[in-house]
């Protein structure tokens, strides 16, 4: 039983206007630049423009719960055989688990090889408790806490939070429920597709203004840190960036080929989706734009819908290669070495605390927190003030991978389920229309 068939995305519920998304992103990169360039001159300014970055991605974020719901539903509301969310689910999470792992390794084996850290020789003594603490005092996220926190307390909850988990948990449910009462849920599936479009429209309006969430969080960054900050620790930066494109042209560039389709276009026909993310440092920025653009590559909507919301939590390719750069990058630094069994145990801890990351406040630091912490005390917890200074200008890095991991994740998964019309798909990446 075939998922329903992906359907063009109509003009008038499209997120941004064709002539909108052929300027968002130079007006986002123009921004950017404009950001740069109040930090330098004029820092004292520039860091009060904080405001407007974070405004500008909570007026996103407000909007992801109820676009994932209502699209979920709809998708799964109009499915014969629920089983077929179950088997998509499985398969998702099977590929998230193998890319992530990869991605871990990858981190791995470039922090031991090049071993950015080797040299500096800094006593762990001598290390700021005071400003790890709140990371370090923070309670770490066990597997049975994790899975007990998809559960929503009360529905409203899930979307008062803004938790992509709860919210999903929940839509599918209610959409395996929609699927199961048959004709008499056709009038409330009606009802919420015209949300939808309504939804979609309102991200149109929000997408207006990402310019100046741009320029307000690249203001910000650079007036507070200051240009010389890109130096500190240049080289763990340097390592983590080129590890990033590496993973991206290469690994990803190899599973697209698989799946039959290139690399190159792909990252073209999302650059908007690149320069929000790159300006905000937050890849929730763009999810909402990426599941419309994803759909109009021919991907079905209820499928996008269940395959992206999971990947955001559990498809961090660039957070993981961040937890495992940044580990040996601080035993290094504080020459402690490290084992193969080390190694092995921290790839093992990561692969089941790195999937809350994304639903914890500073949830990064206490990830690497709670890691440090299973190596019986060889790693000292405290160490991750070492990499407090640049982890905001490493943010954008990691976005930008996760943002292009689950884009590629979300055609894989479709193509792998016969989900995806790979004559749409070729034809909207050579620059046609869906």
């Amino acid at each position: 039983m075939m998922l329903n068939r992906p359907q063009p995305v109509p003009e008038e519920t499209a997120v941004i206007s064709a002539r909108a998304s052929r300027t968002l992103y130079l007006q986002v990169l123009a921004a950017i630049a404009a950001g740069v360039a109040l930090g330098y001159f004029a820092p004292s300014i520039a860091t009060e423009m904080q405001p407007l970055g974070d405004a500008f991605v909570k007026l996103v974020k407000m909007m992801i719960a109820p676009i994932i719901f209502i699209t979920v539903v709809v998708g799964i509301g109009k499915l014969s055989d629920t089983a077929e969310v179950g088997r998509i689910g499985l398969k998702a999470i099977i590929y998230f688990e193998v890319l992530t792992t990869l991605a871990m390794l990858i981190g791995l084996a470039v922090g031991h090889i090049v071993q950015p850290g080797a040299g500096l020789n800094i006593d762990p003594a001598t290390l700021d408790k005071a400003a790890v603490a709140k990371y370090t005092s923070a309670p770490h996220l066990t597997l049975p806490d994790f899975l007990l926190g998809i559960i929503p307390d009360t529905i409203v909850g899930a979307f008062a939070k803004g938790d992509i988990l709860p919210v999903l948990f929940f839509a599918v449910l209610f959409g395996i429920g929609m699927a199961r009462i048959g004709a008499r849920g056709q009038a409330v599936l009606h009802v919420l597709e015209q949300a939808n479009d309504a939804l979609f429209a309102v991200i149109g309006i929000i997408m207006r203004v990402a310019p100046i969430g741009a320029f307000g969080a690249m203001s910000f960054t650079v007036g507070k840190y200051g240009i010389g900050a890109l130096a500190n620790l240049g080289f763990l930066m340097l390592c983590f960036y080129v590890t990033c494109l590496v993973f991206i042209f290469g690994l990803m560039g190899i599973v697209m080929r698989l799946a039959g389709l290139r690399l190159w276009p792909l990252l073209v026909y999302l650059k908007e989706e690149f320069f929000i993310v790159l300006g905000t440092s937050s890849s929730e920025a763009a999810l909402p734009t990426l599941m419309g653009k994803l759909e109009a590559l021919g991907c079905g909507r209820s499928l996008v819908g269940l395959v992206v919301p999971l990947g955001y939590a559990f498809n961090l390719d660039g957070t993981s290669i961040y937890f495992t750069m940044a580990i040996t990058f601080i035993a290094q630094a504080l020459g402690i070495p490290l084992s193969w069994g080390d190694y092995a145990l921290i790839l093992g801890v990561l692969l089941l605390t790195s999937k809350g990351a994304a639903a914890v406040t500073g949830g990064g630091f206490i990830t690497l927190a709670a890691t440090l912490s299973t190596l019986n005390g060889k790693v000292p917890v405290t160490g991750i003030v070492l990499v407090l200074a640049i982890d905001r200008f490493m943010s954008e890095a990691r976005a930008i991978t996760n943002l292009f991991g689950n884009s590629v994740a979300t055609l894989v998964v479709a193509r792998w389920e016969g989900q995806l019309d790979m004559a749409q798909a070729r034809r909207v990446l050579g620059g046609g229309k869906p």
